[in-house]
Order: C-alpha cells, then structure tokens, then sequence
C-alpha cells in the first residue's frame, strides 16, 4: 500500500467531511478544534517516539550489517530512544510501569541486532532463536500494554499491531541484505507509516482509561488527525534526507533507492498540499520544495565530499532562499497563521541541523552526528505542530467536532456544572454555594464527593472508624476509603485511578475520572476550567 492511500484520503476527509456531517444533526453544538489538546499532545508525543524507533532500528540494522564505522552510534541512539520513553510512561503507570516497560522494551533492541549478527554469519539456527525472542517480546510487551491500559487497548490487539511492526523491520532489513534497495525502502516506507496508526490507537486507549488526566479531550479528532499525518510526513522526510545523504557520501548503491524513497515523500506531500490547497498551491509547493531543497541537500553532500568550499557555499546561499521562499508561500497560504518570521525561522533550524549531520558524519564524529540526528527528527514534530495549527485555526469550521446531540427528552438528563477554584455547584439550574471547590493535584482534577452525591439524590454515610464513606445511588452502593486508590461498586473491586482524601476543608474529594468511568457521566472542560457533567438518569 502506497502513503498516498494512507495520507491523504485523511486529509481531504477532515476538511469536506466535516460540513457535512455537522449538517446531519442541528441538535448538535460544535466546539472550537485544536491541535493543541491534551489528548493531541500525547498523540504527537507517541508519534514522534515510536517513529523514531522504527528509524533508528532500520538504521542500525542495516549499518551494523555493512559493518560501517558508525553502526555502534547508531545502537546506542535507539537504546536512548526506548529510555527517552521511560518520563512519558512513569508519568502514565508510575515508577513500577515505567520500569517495567524499560526491562521488555530495551531487551528487544538487542534481539534485533543478535538478528542481524546472526543474518551476517548465515547461521540458521541463530536466526531462528533470534525470530523465537522477537515473538516472545511480541507476547510479553503486547500483555503489558493491555494490563497497564486495563484493557482499552486489549492484548490481542496490541500483539497484532506490534507482531505487524516487528514483521516489516524485518522485511526492511531482509530486502536490504538481499541488495533489493528499492524493496526495503518501500517497506521502510510502509513500516513507518505504520507506527503512526500505533500512536493513534496507543493515545486513544490511554485517554479513554484516564480521561481526566486528558481534560476529556480525544487522541482521534480531526484536527490531531491532521497533526498526526503532517508529523508522519515532515519526520519521514528528515529521516529519509539524513540516510540519503549519508549513503550518497560514501557512494552506496542504496542512495538511488533513497532518493526514489524522498521522491514519493515529497508526492505525497504535494498531494496533501492539494487536498488543502488546490492543484495551484500543490504546485507552488513542489517548485520551491524540489529546487532548493531537496536538490540541494544532495548538492551539499557533494561540496563536503569534494571539499569545495566555493560550492559549499554556493548551496548554503540556495538553502537560505528557498527557507525564505518557503516561509514566504505558508504565511500566505495559511492567511499569516503562520506568519512568515516564525516560518523562516523552524525551516532556518530544520537546514542546520540537515547539514550538520552530514558535516559531523564526515568529519568522524559519529556520536554527535547521531544526537544531531535525533535533535532535528524532533524539530519536525514541531514543524507538524505548527502548520497543523496553522490550518486548522484558518478551516477551523472544517475540522470541528459535532458534540453529542442532545437528549430527546432533556428532562431525562442530569446536568451539573462546577469549575476549578470556584464553590459554586449547579445541578439543574439550582445552584449551590459549596464550603469547598474543585482543584487539580499531581496532574488529577478533584471533586468534593458529598456535594455531587446529595445534589443528585443519593444517600451518603461516613464511618469515623473505618475511614469509608458509603454512597447509595438508587441500586447500586458504592464504597470508598481514605487514602485509597481503590474503591468498591456493589461490592466489586475497582480502580478509582488515585486516592480518595479529606481536604483541607475537611470534605472528602474524589478524582473526576472516577465520576467519567465508573458512574457513567459524559464531562465537558471549559476554557475557564469550568466542568460540566451530565446524564441521562
């Protein structure tokens, strides 16, 4: 499957769709889109991670297979990869998850490279037991997503998805042994287009299993769509530039393949182009992107090798226009959602770090080259967020999602609105002046207890003794305990996602995920802060 069937079938879908599907349903209200959500921010997160990780394992791979001098540099850049991933998932799962995750991931780097060693030395029997670790990670790390995300992202599900990635690293690496260049890098191509759709099923679980720590917000709207394939497009074009470049320095037969690889990169672009812009704009964009841009890295690479100072020079000159040019076509594209300063700038950073890979490769210093190359691939995520938000506040419209139509018995719905740092409740248009107020602590958004339970009709009892409060809600009898993360409903054991604590205001509070997940309500964040939980009674 080409990247012109995955991307921009995607793009034009989030900008025509979208009119259409608002127009099914008046009863529905749309709210401002965002590239910039929580649950977009995880995604974007992932995105750039787990990419990241599908490049850096190719690479060393295939450099450790050729026995080039910078094969060790590039091992120790994917292992920083896996412990780059340790913050984020401490963060989710805490030090035990992250730790935990840190033993299967970072081990399954080294089945790789013993693949690899094994390849070289055509021992069969090695590359078997290499194989036989590769599905016993598959198995391990595929079990420890689906308990750490309680099941939103199921096991079999997540050993699918992982079994299909470890399945097209070895494509890649197999085609590029076998000398077929134009074959791996079709793989590669489709590999890495395939983490991307990890990212995006990986976020989803998590903020579906913590909305609250997400502000409700979703890893699959339109505008984090939108995001999520520019990333995929910006970052594919760094990664396959940097290993072009360097192929092309020391005169490998993979560099033709390469540049047929950043060929159909930029077509795919163009294409996206379009779908936004129209066949005029798509072309603008070409023009300037081919010319003195991708043209001109491989004429950079040249200069360094001939060490032709004058041409070197010549071609900075190139570069340095086509950053103005470029930036010069987003700003008018995007109506100056992108203005052309904050443009020139990230294409500015984006050059340098491009040549500084290549002139550290040259020079030697692998070590560095490696950190260069990691420092720009991230600098792309950046370039995705910032012409994402670019369009999406320009279409906005276009990239809205409708919210859930309204009840057709609105009497049947239990609306109630609080906000953080305010003592005002209301539920139903009855408002009460609470002794406490909603605020947020580690990261988790609290709520006072009592207050929601009476206010809805439910019976609450506290037991001095036990330290537990009792909530009976019409059949159900939900049991909580101080300083517990856990909590019982009708005498099942569940999580609540964070501990239960009296306040300074002596009132009893609650995370809000507890309110979203175990009780059923629907909540919206308003830019103030404010909460609004409702449900059909």
């Amino acid at each position: 499957m080409t990247m012109k069937k995955w991307i921009v079938p995607m793009l034009s879908m989030t900008l025509l769709m979208p009119a259409m599907a608002g127009a099914a349903s008046p009863a529905a209200t749309a709210v401002k889109a965002s590239v910039n959500t929580p649950a977009a921010e995880l995604r974007a997160g992932l995105d750039y991670l787990l990419s990241e990780h599908f490049t850096l394992a190719v690479t060393a791979m295939t450099k450790a297979y050729d026995g080039t001098p910078d094969a060790a540099a590039a091992y120790k850049a994917l292992d920083q990869n896996a412990l780059d991933m340790q913050p984020a998932i401490a963060s989710l799962y805490g030090d035990a998850g992250a730790a935990e995750f840190e033993r299967i991931f970072r081990a399954h780097n080294q089945y790789t490279e013993d693949l690899v060693k094994a390849t070289k030395n055509k021992d069969t029997a090695a590359i078997q037991t290499a194989e036989d670790k590769v599905s016993g990670f598959v198995d391990e790390f595929g079990n420890f997503l689906g308990t750490a995300t309680e099941g939103k992202l199921p096991a079999a599900a997540a050993k699918q998805v992982i079994r299909s990635h470890e399945d097209h690293v070895q494509e890649v690496f197999e085609d590029y042994a076998a000398g077929d260049y134009q074959g791996a890098y079709e793989a590669y191509r489709k590999g890495y287009a395939e983490m991307f759709g990890i990212s995006k099923a990986l976020s989803s679980a998590i903020v579906t299993q913590m909305p609250a720590k997400f502000e409700s917000t979703k890893a699959d709207t339109k505008a984090a769509d939108l995001r999520s394939a520019l990333n995929q497009l910006a970052g594919e074009h760094f990664a396959l530039s940097v290993l072009q470049m360097q192929e092309q320095y020391e005169g490998r037969a993979a560099s033709d393949a390469l540049i047929r690889a950043e060929a159909m990169n930029t077509a795919d672009f163009k294409a996206a182009i379009a779908s936004i812009y129209g066949a005029e704009g798509a072309a603008a964009f070409e023009q300037i992107w081919v010319t003195n841009h991708v043209n001109a890295q491989a004429d950079f690479v040249s200069a360094v090798k001939n060490k032709d100072a004058a041409a070197k020079a010549a071609v900075e000159t190139r570069i340095a226009g086509f950053t103005a040019e470029f930036a010069a076509f987003l700003d008018s594209a995007t109506a100056g959602n992108l203005p052309k300063a904050a443009g020139q700038a990230a294409l500015t950073t984006h050059e340098n770090q491009v040549q500084q890979v290549l002139t550290q490769y040259a020079a030697g210093d692998y070590t560095a080259s490696y950190q260069t190359n990691r420092e720009g691939y991230k600098t792309m995520f950046s370039v995705g967020q910032a012409l994402g938000n670019a369009i999406v506040t320009q279409f906005n419209d276009k990239f809205q999602e409708a919210a859930t139509p309204a009840t057709t018995d609105p009497a049947a719905m239990t609306k109630v609105w609080m906000k953080v740092g305010s003592g005002v409740l209301n539920i139903n248009g009855t408002v009460t002046q609470m002794d406490t107020e909603p605020f947020i602590w580690s990261g988790m958004t609290y709520i006072p207890l009592r207050y929601l339970s009476e206010g809805i009709g439910a019976e609450v009892k506290w037991d001095k003794g036990a330290q537990q409060v009792t909530i009976k809600a019409g059949s159900d009898t939900l049991v909580f305990w101080m300083n517990k993360d856990f909590m019982e409903v009708n005498g099942m054991r569940q999580s609540v996602g964070a501990k239960v604590f009296v306040n300074d205001d002596n009132r009893t509070v609650v995370p809000l995920r507890f309110i979203t997940e175990l009780l059923g309500w629907d909540v919206q964040w308003g830019g103030d802060k404010s909460i609004t939980l409702t449900k059909s009674m």
